[in-house]
């Protein structure tokens, strides 16, 4: 696990970084995985990575991306105007997990949002993720809210 390092996803991380996120029982069902990414995925990327307050961000072992997480950095006039950090997205290649390559991506994560300037780090994660929810209860967060969503 020391070769890991972060960095901003490109193009030729498409594939790998669908796969991560179709690597699940709910991925499943909402992504369009295989050998190529289809173009709407390079479209997406695009706009995150035109956006400043967005980053999508790789866990590369090497040549081999193993993890991947959206970054998204919301300016506020809550709490004083504070920037908030969302984490979101985060997916731990199957071979890989039980490594503690996950808390190593959060710490990375939580560090990029301190270096923003963010005063609080947030995210969503599904009901049907018990796993995810000690996971992130581990590293500190509190289910503090209620989360609804609107699929349009």
């Amino acid at each position: 696990m020391m070769n890991i390092h972060f960095r901003r996803a490109v193009s030729q991380d498409l594939a790998a970084i669908v796969a991560l996120l179709a690597d699940d029982p709910l991925g499943a069902q909402r992504e369009m995985s295989g050998e190529t990414a289809s173009p709407v995925y390079e479209v997406a990327l695009a706009a995150i990575n035109a956006d400043p307050n967005q980053f999508l961000a790789v866990a590369v072992d090497g040549e081999d991306v193993v993890g991947t997480l959206q970054l998204t950095f919301i300016p506020g006039l809550s709490r004083g105007g504070a920037w908030r950090g969302q984490i979101e997205a985060v997916r731990v290649a199957s071979g890989r997990r039980g490594e503690g390559l996950g808390h190593r991506m959060f710490e990375w994560a939580i560090a990029q949002c301190r270096a923003r300037g963010c005063r609080l780090v947030q995210l969503t994660t599904d009901k049907s993720r018990p796993d995810a929810h000690r996971f992130y209860e581990d590293l500190g967060f509190v289910a503090s809210h209620v989360g609804y969503k609107l699929t349009l």
